[in-house]
């Protein structure tokens, strides 16, 4: 009981931080906006191949890629589903030049609270004093977290999220926060500990928070190429000044492969976590929904196969929680998936699978339930086949894209649909 009290009452702090400016020292207010954010869940506990990295007096270096800039920067840690606390003794940030490698001059030191070290509760955030650096849009920041502690002689299990799609980088042994010459131990494709970072920005600037599963993960795009969908959604926003929109949008991508609507699945299911991974975001406006797929291909071996309308129950109540808090929700229909050959998930697809979401998505264009809809179905299709996506955006398993896949998804949103 005693967790869940602290994990609620730093979910509320969360969400005051996220929908309140703040004060700065020199009386200033402040408006802060996600700029870079992931969806993290529990690591995969051992035995597990390959075996997930631990850390034991090691630093962490990682890379994460920003939408919109700003002048002050301010990083939050999660221990969402650690059982004990998780104790930092040095952390920050800095611009990335290349691989491991920081722009010279670049680093600041984050403290929380003053001090240099924190400890971060069981099932807790903690976010970092600001600090003042230039952040460009689309840049790649290096953030280094160095842990004390040997992870592995504790039964807590990590916080991550295990699709990054980023090399990240683990030193050998010591506190190596801020180092111009980083000493790589490994390298890992995972984020551990970290759930967002933000940016001042003008009081008008808001975030979308692209709210779904692996297709909103980016399975199969290319590795630290940042080809997921919400990346390049992120390129047509800064560039175009959002278009109809009034401001550029940070855009943060809290996608969760395998993750599903109704039930647990990889990771809370999206109605166990929508308060933190989209009310608790700083500066959110908008979302865009996309998920419900992993409800219809992992039915079966004992998963019951929902109808369309307990798919679409969940949405409402998605939309209902988000509009209490006057967010704006769009939501996109789902891609087609014949042919899907997943060798974890024999079975995902079939006619009788497809069908029902060929249902789900013509109650997603007829419901007024949303502000918007984005119609990626159309947009991927191959009208040959349209049960299939197009041959060239479509990946090798049948059900994910190619780096153009999913760029031809940014490209079908209609950018009026994230006036603020």
């Amino acid at each position: 009981m005693k967790t869940i009290r602290i994990a609620g009452a730093a979910l509320a702090v969360c969400l005051l931080a996220g929908r309140a400016p703040v004060v700065a020292q020199n009386g200033r207010s402040e408006h802060w906006v996600g700029t870079w954010a992931t969806a993290v869940v529990p690591r995969p506990q051992a035995p597990a191949t390959p075996p997930p990295p631990t850390f034991n007096n090691q630093t962490l270096r990682q890379i994460v890629h920003v939408s919109a800039g700003g002048s002050r920067v301010r990083v939050v840690l999660s221990n969402a589903f650690g059982t004990s606390h998780l104790a930092v003794g040095a952390a920050s940030v800095a611009l990335r030049q290349k691989d491991s490698a920081t722009v010279a001059g670049s680093n600041r030191a984050l403290t929380f609270g003053g001090t240099p070290a924190t400890t971060v509760a069981a099932g807790a955030i903690a976010i970092s004093d600001p600090v003042t650096l230039t952040v460009s849009p689309f840049a790649d920041l290096a953030i280094d977290l160095f842990l004390p502690g040997d992870t592995a002689a504790s039964t807590s299990p990590l916080t991550t999220h295990n699709n990054a799609l980023q090399t990240n980088y683990i030193s050998t042994t010591g506190n190596h926060a801020g180092a111009g010459d980083f000493p790589v131990s490994k390298t890992t494709q995972a984020w551990f500990f970290l759930s967002a970072v933000e940016v001042t920005a003008p009081a008008q600037v808001g975030a979308v928070v692209a709210f779904g599963d692996s297709i909103t993960d980016g399975s199969l795009s290319t590795p630290d190429t940042n080809n997921r969908w919400p990346d390049h959604l992120a390129r047509r926003l800064i560039v175009t000044g959002g278009g109809n929109a009034a401001q550029p949008m940070g855009v943060l991508n809290e996608g969760i492969a395998g993750n599903r609507v109704l039930s647990e699945g990889i990771g809370p299911s999206a109605l166990a976590r929508f308060d933190r991974d989209v009310l608790a975001q700083s500066g959110v406006t908008h979302v865009v929904l996309l998920e419900g797929i992993n409800d219809i291909g992992l039915a079966g071996a004992g998963q019951p196969m929902p109808t369309a309308a307990e798919i679409i129950a969940g949405h409402r109540q998605i939309v209902e929680r988000a509009h209490a808090h006057g967010l704006k929700v769009i939501a996109g229909t789902f891609l087609p998936f014949e042919g899907t050959n997943l060798a974890v998930v024999p079975g995902y697809y079939s006619v009788e699978k497809d069908a029902l979401r060929q249902a789900v998505n013509e109650l997603i264009r007829k419901s007024r339930a949303y502000d918007g809809v984005i119609d990626f179905e159309m947009a991927i299709r191959d009208p040959g086949h349209p049960l299939q996506v197009l041959a060239r955006f479509k990946g090798a398993d049948n059900l994910h894209l190619t780096d153009a896949g999913y760029h031809a998804m940014a490209d079908a949103v209609n950018l009026s649909l994230l006036r603020k």
